[in-house]
């Protein structure tokens, strides 16, 4: 490679690619996730069931699973960053546009619309890194975005809730709409074009290849099998422990457990530490212990204990985006070609893991309570930990 063109830790060029991606992290996860506290909104203003309401986050997160695929082949044609700076132009204008829609199943095609427009801003992102970061910068930047993501599915869930308490749920909707499309003006102009991409015309009928091939590698369909037991586990805690809260001894309000999604923090800064130290100490011995934190933290939600189980749920969330940040980072090294495909498959695999298996730990729940969704939990991070310990007797990559 010609390592002179790329990007190092602490130049002008990593300051300015880190802060644009992470303000597009940011904007795509808070316009996704902020209709989150708004559900109960949606069921009392539109005469819909709470499942219904649902719709307005599910329909987003599936169509945005299945886009990936999509997607990610047209920046091989028409480049990273103009994909990228269309996917955020268009899902907050389509934000703004839900807004302003007055019926139920209009809100849905535009909020599904989103989805599919957000998509071209996750794979291709982990692409563009793995392209122009050096190799001891890949890491640290990789951390960043996921941290921009943390904290943009946090804000926009209170961001959209404190503000629909005092005005209405539009004006909730309607400001992260506005933020989204100032981010992506900002990443217009902050993100360093291209240097080492080479767009290739696309034969359509050749692209099932550019996916299947990443299966024949040595770690790559592990890496992808890890996304999906993570986030499948951690979105049950996070689906079901306001219930338990809801109800005695704990008796918590929906604000007090809306405010439960501050600990995303936790996963801001754990993202980025724990990129930074897999690239110094290597993703093999950072990745399985990331992992095994999140055992110990599913162990103390399981007392009795209000600050234990909070204290739980801070080391689950920080174990999960440390795990999501080594492994996805390693995708990016792994791949040596059709990086954005590889990227694509990780990240479907990732929001199908959210959506089966966090609606699958509701059958535990209901049937087991809390200690069901925990045990459900801990069976899938111990599958994801054996994933990590054979990830280990992989042969390290040369540093580029």
């Amino acid at each position: 490679m010609d390592e002179a063109r790329l990007i190092e830790a602490g130049t002008p060029a990593f300051r300015r690619a880190t802060l644009a991606l992470f303000a597009a992290g940011f904007s795509t996860f808070a316009v996704l996730y902020g209709v989150q506290p708004l559900l109960p909104v949606f069921a009392d203003n539109f005469h819909v069931s709470p499942a219904e309401s649902s719709l307005a986050l599910s329909l987003p997160c599936a169509t945005l699973a299945i886009a990936l695929l999509v997607v990610s082949p047209l920046s091989e044609v028409f480049g990273r960053k103009p994909v990228m700076t269309a996917s955020l132009f268009a899902s907050a204008l389509l934000t703004i546009a839900a807004v302003l829609m007055p019926d139920w199943h209009g809100f849905l095609i535009l909020r599904a619309l989103t989805g599919l427009a957000a998509s071209g801003l996750p794979a291709v992102a982990m692409a563009y890194l793995s392209e122009e970061m050096h190799g001891r910068a890949i890491g640290l930047s990789m951390g960043l975005l996921i941290g921009g993501n943390a904290l943009g599915g946090m804000v926009g869930r209170l961001l959209a809730g404190v503000i629909a308490d005092h005005a209405s749920w539009r004006w909730g909707l309607g400001t992260i709409g506005v933020l989204a499309l100032l981010a992506a003006v900002a990443f217009q102009f902050a993100l360093p074009a291209s240097q080492r991409f080479r767009a290739h015309r696309m034969r359509w009928r050749e692209v099932p290849g550019t996916f299947t091939h990443h299966f024949s590698d040595a770690g790559l369909p592990w890496l992808f099998l890890a996304p999906f037991l993570l986030m499948g586990g951690f979105v049950c805690v996070y689906n079901y422990i306001g219930f338990r809260l809801l109800d005695p001894p704990y008796s918590l309000s929906q604000t007090a457990i809306g405010l439960i999604f501050v600990v995303y923090l936790a996963g801001t800064a754990s993202s980025a530490l724990t990129g930074h130290v897999a690239s110094v100490l290597g993703r093999r011995k950072v990745l399985w212990l990331a992992i095994l934190l999140g055992l110990v933290g599913i162990a103390l939600t399981m007392a009795e204990s209000l600050i234990l189980i909070i204290l739980g749920i801070v080391v689950v969330t920080v174990s999960f985006f440390g795990s999501h940040s080594v492994a996805s980072s390693w995708v990016g090294r792994r791949a040596s070609s059709d990086r954005a495909q590889a990227s694509a498959i990780y990240l479907c695999l990732y929001y199908l893991g959210s959506s089966l298996l966090g609606t699958a730990g509701g059958w535990f729940f209901l049937h087991y309570g809390w200690s069901g969704v925990a045990g459900f939990f801990a069976s899938l991070y111990v599958a994801a930990l054996l994933v990590a310990l054979r990830l280990t007797r992989l042969p390290p990559l040369p540093l580029s």
